[in-house]
């Protein structure tokens, strides 16, 4: 499969740009105590961790709840691009739910790349919006509680180009196209969250701008471990190779930028690309992150398993990196185990 580069980043919901577990029981899998507050995760499943399995046609959407469920995870994230425009098809959407409901899988969330919520055209601005009813809808029947959304144009990412205005206007119109979304989300009864992921919205402290001048109980941030690079290198070539060989310039600290977004967290993305011969991730220290999530007193949800290096592997053709499956089970025993020395 060989997409080009403004079809790959809208695909993939450009999270290639970041660059199981024990059976689902009907109690937390995990608890920790901080304080007096405690702390309580399930893990959860994030459809881009078989990327380059759904890009070379390998594995499709209807058969990503049986593929967790075979790595013993049973809440799912999805990725609105490997719908392939089906989210307002009734027969496929029930086909699914089937499936899921089949395979004892929990429907959690939709990650939806789609039109700029965040653009200065009114105009496109409430387009956008508009677009993005019908995967409000999709989630409320597949049983989600939750969309994640971007605040940005995803399609300028990883190719170098500027936002289309500064910091200020991009807010502004930002908070006037996810304030009218989620009145819609509010009325179907659906999270409407944000993330970190490009431009302006890699910056913890813009995000928060924006989050605190809105009153609904629908709002809230997903926080990516791996998504606070500001700026990359322009990608030479419009390949997915191009795209991967692409590195971060300029970045905003991990650590700090999680630690801002906590306090209106509704769920965690947590996110892996390689690991050392002890199983711990080489870019995050995952003990120091979770110290933070635990430290703000985050009352629990979804951590949701993001791993990429799998499509480094067989779309970069880079054997260092593991294979979708194997990296998946890495980050579930990374995550296991920094829960345990938390205590």
């Amino acid at each position: 499969m060989s997409p080009s580069r403004r079809n790959f980043l809208q695909q993939a919901g450009v999270a290639a740009a970041g660059f199981a577990f024990t059976p689902f029981l009907p109690i937390d899998l995990h608890s920790i105590h901080s304080g007096k507050k405690k702390l309580t995760a399930t893990l959860s499943l994030g459809q881009f961790s078989f990327a380059s399995e759904l890009y070379g046609g390998k594995m499709s959407t209807l058969d990503f709840p049986k593929r967790a469920k075979e790595l013993g995870i049973h809440a799912l994230e999805y990725v609105s691009g490997f719908f392939n425009n089906k989210h307002t098809d009734s027969t496929y959407l029930k086909e699914l739910k089937n499936i899921c409901e089949g395979e004892g899988a929990t429907n959690h969330l939709i990650m939806v790349d789609g039109e700029n919520l965040a653009s200065l055209d009114a105009a496109a601005r409430k387009k956008a919006v508009e677009s993005h009813h019908p995967w409000i809808d999709a989630a409320k029947y597949l049983g989600c509680t939750t969309i994640r959304v971007n605040l940005g144009d995803t399609s300028k990412a990883l190719s170098g180009e500027p936002e289309e205005g500064s910091a200020e206007e991009t807010a502004k119109a930002a908070l006037d196209g996810y304030s009218s979304l989620l009145e819609y989300g509010e009325k179907a009864g659906i999270n409407v969250i944000v993330e970190n992921h490009f431009g302006y919205s890699t910056d913890p402290d813009w995000l928060v701008g924006i989050m605190s001048q809105i009153k609904s109980d629908r709002k809230g941030f997903l926080p990516d471990f791996g998504n606070f690079c500001a700026q990359r290198s322009k990608p030479e070539g419009a390949g997915i190779q191009a795209l991967l060989s692409t590195t971060c310039i300029k970045e905003h600290d991990k650590y700090e930028g999680v630690a801002k977004m906590m306090p209106y967290a509704k769920g965690i993305s947590a996110k892996s690309h390689k690991f050392d011969a002890a199983g711990n991730d080489v870019e995050t220290d995952y003990l120091r992150m979770f110290q933070i999530i635990q430290s703000s007193g985050w009352t629990g949800g979804y951590i949701g398993i993001e791993y990429e290096g799998g499509l480094y592997r067989d779309m970069g053709g880079d054997t260092s990196y593991l294979s979708n499956s194997d990296g998946i089970l890495a980050m579930k025993k990374l995550i296991e185990k920094t829960m345990e020395e938390l205590g």
